[in-house]
């Protein structure tokens, strides 16, 4: 008897020792938004080129770099969110998740580990408001399924502009208008934090879609007060600057206004309850901008490079470091964080130790390049739902742009064969699958469409839309846009073989299947079976 008490006391103590364990583990708050690329005011400060970031107002994401590191360096595995999402998720290369590696006729393989429910299964409470992984069934399946939804406060932040809009045309102000919708960003994250258990460490997804398209036309100017006018000169080089392109950004700028101010809404609340300094804060977003040129379903750096920020209890503010990071990545940090091991399986590498450092520039001396991809987006893009097979390698000074196939069209087929069978500007506006259905449709996308015929931007029209070759070398020195390709290049030649072969090197490495029997895994629609070996 007296051994068995023992034994009881001494469980006992190991379960309290275990749970006090647990309540010092950080709560972690993933901000994460669709199609946001790498736009607030604070990356202003680290270009040496003209941006819009110095126009966008973004205090709390501004306030995150301040008191945390900003990443130069950050990008996606995959250009399009459910490949983005799902590499996120497994913290691995997107072509290793099975159908998750592509968007529509995407499906969740239970066999593949996920951070969320990893930790979860560690003694976090997660749960999400809006959009963390889809298609497919049972809907966010690496999240758990909606039982760990918060959303019953609402879903209209998802499309600001709109229901902004909306509002104020049936009375409100702006302000009044504004505040509702974040009303709603309060009341789901107070659902999600009422649900835990005491002490209990949380991990949050927050993913509102209100940067994808589409948006109110002319809610930038009308609802914040952007000018299109202030946007002249701070476009990219491939981006025709003209005011409907202009009028068409700031549309996107004041969504991404919007978003901060969600940011806010959760740093507020996490200061009332007095946790903001038992939290880790991490800031990002599944690809660049959608429906223009170079953006999303694009593997240049306007559409896999993303804004990263993290703000870490104790840790020194205000660091900007030029490590390179892959959202791959995340997954493996996360449970670290949490202190879980990561999986075997998972490809993506833990940057703890450089949230954890105090220094800026280069932290990890490994943390050099970045390998991103893409297969099928739009699932009838292309004739027979052929997908778009590319990937790439970035350095510092180089981006290395493989094509599998390039007879085929990048952002699609142009689904009409002259300009008697055209469709009209207002539709390729308003509806995406009418022609280059892997671009979003936009105003942007109507416009240049409607100059494919103009001489003067004929060069702009075969940038977006035009088929590629099946080498691209960029050399980012000279090149900070990305439209010289230089692979056949004499003087590139040592530079284009040695990209190449670590690129390939890599692949091989992690098993991609578009390097196995004719990338058939891809290649044959719908996707279905085991990976390749």
């Amino acid at each position: 008897m007296k051994h068995a008490i023992i034994r009881s006391l001494a469980f006992l103590f190991l379960c309290s020792a275990s749970l006090a364990a647990a309540a010092r583990r950080p709560n972690i708050l993933f901000l994460f938004a669709d199609d946001w690329g790498r736009y607030a005011n604070c990356y202003s400060a680290v270009e040496t080129r003209p941006s819009i970031n110095p126009i966008l107002k973004t205090p709390n994401i501004d306030r995150i770099a301040r008191e945390g590191v900003l990443f130069k360096n950050a990008f996606v595995t995959a250009p399009s969110c459910t490949p983005c999402r799902s590499s996120l998720l497994s913290g691995q290369y997107f072509f290793r998740t099975g159908r998750g590696a592509i968007l529509q006729g995407a499906q969740w393989d239970p066999a593949i580990p996920s951070y969320p429910l990893l930790l979860r299964d560690a003694g976090y409470h997660i749960g999400k408001s809006y959009k963390v992984w889809s298609p497919g069934t049972p809907v966010d399946a690496p999240y758990g399924g909606q039982q760990h939804a918060y959303e019953k406060a609402g879903r209209d932040f998802n499309d600001f502009s709109e229901n902004a809009t909306r509002m104020v045309r049936q009375g409100m102000t702006f302000a009044e208008a504004k505040a509702k919708l974040l009303g709603q960003v309060a009341d789901n994250f107070q659902a999600f934090l009422a649900d835990r258990k005491p002490g209990q460490p949380f991990c949050y997804w927050f993913g509102p879609t209100l940067t994808h398209r589409k948006y109110e036309k002319g809610s930038g100017k009308a609802l914040w007060g952007i000018e299109p006018d202030a946007v002249r000169g701070r476009l990219p080089k491939f981006m025709p600057d003209v005011p409907e392109v202009r009028a068409d950004y700031t549309d996107y700028m004041g969504e991404i206004q919007a978003w901060d101010a969600g940011v806010g809404v959760l740093l507020q609340k996490l200061e009332a309850i007095g946790e903001l300094d038992q939290t880790i804060l991490v800031i990002s977003g599944d690809h660049g901008m959608p429906g223009v040129p170079g953006g999303k379903c694009n593997l240049y750096d306007f559409g896999v490079g993303v804004a990263l920020l993290a703000r870490v209890p104790g840790g020194k503010g205000g660091r900007v470091v030029d490590d390179f990071v892959n959202l791959v990545d995340l997954a493996p940090t996360f449970l670290e964080i949490g202190g879980v091991k990561p999986p075997a399986v998972m490809t993506g590498r833990s940057f703890l130790n450089v949230l954890q450092s105090d220094r800026s520039g280069q932290v990890d001396p490994g943390r050099t390049w970045v390998v991103t991809g893409r297969e099928r987006h739009v699932a009838a893009a292309r004739e027979e739902f052929l997908p778009y097979p590319h990937r790439a390698l970035r350095t510092a000074d180089f981006l290395y742009v493989r094509n599998f196939a390039p007879d085929r069209w990048p952002m699609g087929s142009p689904q009409f064969t002259g300009d008697a069978d055209a469709p009209s500007l207002e539709s390729v506006e308003q509806n995406t699958f009418v022609c280059f259905a892997d671009m979003d449709a936009s105003p942007t996308k109507s416009w240049l469409f409607g100059r494919r015929n103009d001489a003067q931007w004929k060069w702009h029209y075969d940038y977006a839309f035009g088929k590629r070759p099946g080498e691209q070398l960029f050399d980012l020195r000279r090149d900070p846009d990305q439209t010289v390709n230089v692979a056949a290049d004499p003087g590139y030649a040592k530079a284009r073989a040695d990209m190449e072969k670590r690129l390939m090197d890599e692949l091989k490495r992690t098993g991609d299947p578009r390097l196995a029997d004719g990338g058939k895994f891809f290649e044959s629609p719908p996707m279905s079976g085991p990976l390749p070996q």
